[in-house]
């Protein structure tokens, strides 16, 4: 798939940001660069303890503050630098930048209701899911493509833009990519190099992967 070569065992690991201040007031972020709480740093330093354990080999991360942020912790505990990546940042949404989930539903009833059946939709006269996905997976394959046999890119990102790209990763259309659910706040997803190119191997996950016990591996 895409010119890899089977069997190098190479692992993505796509992690969403610590929690900020409209996350808890349900507000469409998007491209709007609003900073982490102290929770959503705590989050961080805990979950960059745990991934530190996969022993990552490079670290990219968007360039808006609450992923680049959430990105630093992991940085100070493995001594990698971060590379910063404005194609990885979270899908543009205009005008429903900043309104709550109730305010777009509101307003915006038939446009959010399309976008949830999974036809294309500019929301809120933005960007589509499919060009976030082009935008933002190649970032990831690029880095990935650098990897040593075995290695592992940790990608700190938005939960749109992980979805979308875990999305066109997996060779999923793009209608179905509303059925990987949402990531919690510095929660990841963890991708696996297969014969067959990307599998997705852990989902929504706060705890390290275990393996896999079986015959489907």
């Amino acid at each position: 798939m895409n010119g890899r070569v089977a069997g190098r065992g190479r692992r993505i690991v796509l992690w969403r940001h610590g929690q900020t201040a409209w996350n808890l007031e349900r507000r469409f972020q998007g491209t709007t660069d609003i900073e982490l709480t102290e929770t959503g740093l705590e989050q961080a330093r805990r979950a960059a303890r745990l991934l530190a354990a996969l022993r990552p080999d490079a670290i990219i991360a968007s360039d808006l503050r609450r992923a680049a942020d959430t990105a630093a912790q992991l940085a100070a505990v493995t001594g990698l630098e971060v590379s910063h990546d404005e194609g990885l940042r979270e899908t543009y949404a205009g005008v429903w930048q900043g309104l709550t989930h109730e305010e777009i539903v509101d307003r915006y009833g038939e446009e959010y209701a399309a976008w949830k059946r999974g036809e294309p939709v500019r929301r809120g006269g933005g960007e589509l899911e499919t060009e976030v996905a082009e935008r933002a997976a190649p970032v990831v394959e690029r880095s990935a493509d650098k990897l040593p046999d075995g290695g592992v890119l940790v990608v700190v990102s938005h939960g749109g833009t992980i979805r979308t790209t875990i999305g066109r990763l997996l060779g999923l259309e793009p209608r179905s990519w509303e059925a990987l659910g949402g990531l919690t706040n510095c929660c990841w997803s963890v991708l696996g190099e297969g014969a067959r190119g990307w599998r997705l191997l852990e989902h929504n996950a706060g705890t390290l992967p275990e393996p896999v016990l079986g015959d489907d591996v």
